[in-house]
């Protein structure tokens, strides 16, 4: 649930990218940082591990609006991908009012994508929340490398493997060129501010 300051009426929600590790969460979040760069109030945090993957969060708030007369900041998160990092996982998503799913599209990370995203419903469900109830997008990442010598899983493949109960908005995209990266932004902040308006109603 968003941390709410009555006195400073403003309102902080949490939105976290899950995935397995190196599909590309970390390189979403530099590439909102580098566009959106007039609208972040601070810089962008990132702790890495030797491998040069995130380790712990990236963070940056976005002032997105107002719900009953309070400002709202997002803030962006992302969780390592590495299944040794599973309590700082669940640490970081603590909170969480939205999640966005970064999926690998390489054929090679099929089975990681479900490991992670079984990994985020048991997280969630530790918090006492549903995978199924909880604003989530996915992004099935890294489609430019369709047509080249890497084997790309297809979209229905992806679909069946990851959306096939769940039936929540996706987006095709490449966070390294900047494609599809912005609206599958502003379609998890679009849900979850809906979200928490029905949530303070």
């Amino acid at each position: 649930m968003a941390f709410v300051n009555l006195k400073k009426r403003e309102m902080q929600a949490k939105i976290v990218y899950y995935g397995p590790g190196r599909c590309g969460k970390t390189s979403n979040l530099q590439y909102i940082f580098s566009r959106m760069r007039d609208q972040i109030k601070s810089n962008m945090v990132s702790v890495k591990t030797e491998g040069d993957c995130t380790l712990f969060f990236d963070y940056m708030p976005l002032d997105i609006g107002k719900i009953k007369g309070f400002d709202v900041k997002i803030q962006l998160y992302t969780v390592p991908g590495q299944v040794m990092y599973e309590s700082t996982r669940k640490l970081v998503l603590k909170g969480a009012d939205g999640v966005v799913f970064v999926a690998d599209s390489r054929e090679e990370r099929r089975q990681k994508n479900r490991i992670s995203l079984k990994s985020l419903q048991d997280n969630l469900k530790f918090y006492g929340k549903s995978i199924f109830k909880v604003p989530l997008v996915i992004q099935y990442n890294k489609r430019d490398l369709a047509g080249s010598d890497i084997p790309v899983l297809d979209i229905d493949s992806l679909e069946n493997d990851l959306n096939r109960q769940l039936k929540v908005p996706y987006f095709e995209a490449s966070a390294v060129s900047g494609d599809m990266v912005i609206p599958t932004l502003k379609k998890i902040m679009g849900m979850t501010m809906a979200s928490l308006e029905d949530e303070f109603s």
